[in-house]
C-alpha cells in the first residue's frame, strides 16, 4: 500500500502500532489473513517513515515530501560560502607556500563552520516552533471550521518539517564526510 499524500512520522508510528497489533493477533489466531494485514500495515508504515524524512537541497533551500520549500537561515548559508572560500585559500597558501594565506583560509573556515552551526540552531530552532503552532492552530481552525485558517497552519507546519529536515540533511553529509575524511 502506498504512502498517502498526507504523510507524517506520526501517522507511521500509529501505522507500525497497528502492524504489531495484528501480528500479535494473528499469532494467537494463525491466521495467515492478519499476518498479511498485519506485514501490509507494517510496510505501509515503513514506506510514510521514509517519505516524512525525505528532503532535497538546491542551494539555500530545501524542498520535503510535503511540497514546501523553506529557506536556509542567512548564517547557514554564509557559514558555508566562507568554509568554501577558506578552504579555498588554504589549499592555495599551501601549493604557493604562503603561511599567512594558509592561516587566513583555516581561520575563515573555522569561523565560516561556527555561523553555519549557529544558522542550524536557528534553523532548528524556528523549525520546530513552527511545526508546533502549524498543529496546534490546525487543531484549533478544524474545531471552529475555519477551513482557510487551517491551510494555513498546516502550511506553516509543513515548512517547519521542511527547514527541520534540511538541517538534518546537512548534518548528515557532514557526518558522512567525517567518516570518509578519517
Amino acid at each position: 500500500m502506498p504512502p498517502t499524500d498526507n504523510t507524517s512520522t506520526l501517522k507511521s508510528y500509529m501505522d507500525s502500532a497497528t502492524g504489531a497489533l495484528q501480528s500479535g493477533i494473528a499469532s494467537i489466531t494463525g491466521s495467515a489473513g492478519d499476518q498479511a494485514n498485519a506485514n501490509q500495515h507494517k510496510a505501509q508504515a515503513d514506506a510514510e517513515r521514509d517519505v516524512s524524512h525525505s528532503a532535497a537541497k538546491a542551494g539555500p533551500f530545501t524542498m520535503s515530501s510535503s511540497g514546501v520549500p523553506a529557506q536556509d537561515n542567512q548564517d547557514r548559508t554564509q557559514g558555508q560560502y566562507d568554509q568554501t572560500m577558506g578552504s579555498l585559500k588554504e589549499t592555495t597558501g599551501n601549493l604557493l607556500g604562503n603561511e599567512n594565506l594558509k592561516q587566513q583560509g583555516r581561520e575563515q573556515n573555522m569561523q565560516g563552520q561556527g555561523q553555519e552551526a549557529k544558522g542550524q540552531l536557528s534553523d532548528l530552532g524556528q523549525g520546530l516552533g513552527d511545526r508546533v503552532g502549524g498543529t496546534v492552530g490546525s487543531a484549533y481552525a478544524q474545531v471552529t471550521g475555519n477551513t482557510s485558517a487551517k491551510q494555513a497552519y498546516e502550511d506553516q507546519h509543513d515548512e517547519g518539517k521542511t527547514r527541520q529536515r534540511g538541517v538534518e540533511l546537512d548534518l548528515q553529509k557532514q557526518a558522512e564526510a567525517e567518516r570518509a575524511g578519517r
